[in-house]
């Protein structure tokens, strides 16, 4: 009984003497604020040359609105083939009526749709890899690494080793035309899908 008062009473005052060396989470967040603080005026002061934030206006770059097919004319999974959104490196894309409706797809059906046909894994081309499996749409396999992108859903990526989805050219339609006026994604080796509005 005795001995176990003794042991009660030294695990209390264990205890207070560990609270005296621990911080509660309020102070701790307190005073690694105060540092924090202090250490950004410190480094503005002693590194005068230090990268500042400012307000500057963000550059909007306008895509070219590419007339690139009639509707009438085209037939059911007989690809096309142009240039979008110039004629620079890897602009190549491919528009297809797929008679299915696809996502971003415009005509009666929505299944007129556009993508870059270059594999976003190591920029293989896809020219001619076009193919209709059952209710599928899909663009590969690319002659790299076996990548396939799903055509119905934005251009995911089905099996290989890209990890990113085909860039989709962006299509409207106006009466029986059908233009390019944008592109969701990058496109494989650019660091800006426009060249030519660049260089101006």
């Amino acid at each position: 009984m005795i001995f176990d008062r003794m042991k009660r009473k030294q695990k209390k005052e264990s205890a207070q003497e560990h609270r005296k060396c621990m911080m509660s989470r309020r102070e701790f967040l307190m005073y690694s604020g105060a540092v924090a603080g202090s250490a950004s005026v410190v480094s503005v002061t002693l590194f005068p040359g230090t990268a500042q934030a400012r307000q500057t206006q963000a550059r909007v770059v306008g895509y070219p609105r590419t007339l690139v097919a009639k509707l009438s004319e085209m037939k059911t999974n007989e690809p096309l083939y142009f240039n979008y959104p110039d004629d620079g490196p890897n602009s190549r894309a491919i528009l297809v009526k797929m008679g299915v409706q696809g996502g971003g797809g415009i005509g009666d059906k929505q299944d007129v749709v556009a993508f870059s046909l270059m594999c976003t894994h190591q920029g293989g081309p896809l020219d001619g890899q076009y193919k209709v499996v059952g209710e599928h749409r899909v663009l590969g396999q690319c002659p790299f690494h076996l990548s396939t992108f799903d055509m119905r859903r934005h251009g995911i990526i089905v099996s290989g080793q890209a990890y990113e989805s085909l860039p989709q050219v962006l299509l409207e339609q106006d009466g029986d035309n059908v233009y390019a006026v944008g592109i969701m994604g990058l496109l494989f080796g650019r660091t800006d899908n426009i060249i030519a509005i660049q260089e101006a």
